[in-house]
């Protein structure tokens, strides 16, 4: 059984035992956290597909916060030609890693 989940403005496709990166939540490390937004619900066993519009009712995803980290460092350079002007910034993106436990549908 498989699901497709959207947090922090992005999609993942999540299983029991994966371990996903996803946009910082907030939580301390082992605490449990919910998604609630469930796009969609496959189940191959049953040989059941649940799609949500938008959204799958009453199935959510459990999750346990495994670590916070961040991501690889992005360099962002600007100039304007022929002015003399340069400059340059490095950004570390803040994420999450969870550890799925199960899929309530």
């Amino acid at each position: 059984m498989y699901a497709i989940v959207k947090t922090g403005g992005l999609q993942y496709k999540v299983q029991p035992g994966d371990i996903v990166t996803v946009n910082k939540l907030d939580g301390e490390i082992g605490s449990e956290v919910m998604l609630n937004e469930v796009l969609m619900v496959v189940d191959p066993q049953k040989d059941s597909i649940a799609v949500g519009r938008p959204l799958v009712s009453g199935t959510r995803v459990s999750a346990e916060i495994a670590a916070h980290t961040k991501g690889d460092k992005i360099i962002v350079f600007r100039s304007r030609r022929r002015k003399g002007y340069r400059k340059k910034n490095g950004h570390r993106q803040p994420l999450t890693r969870l550890k799925i436990k199960d899929i309530i549908a």
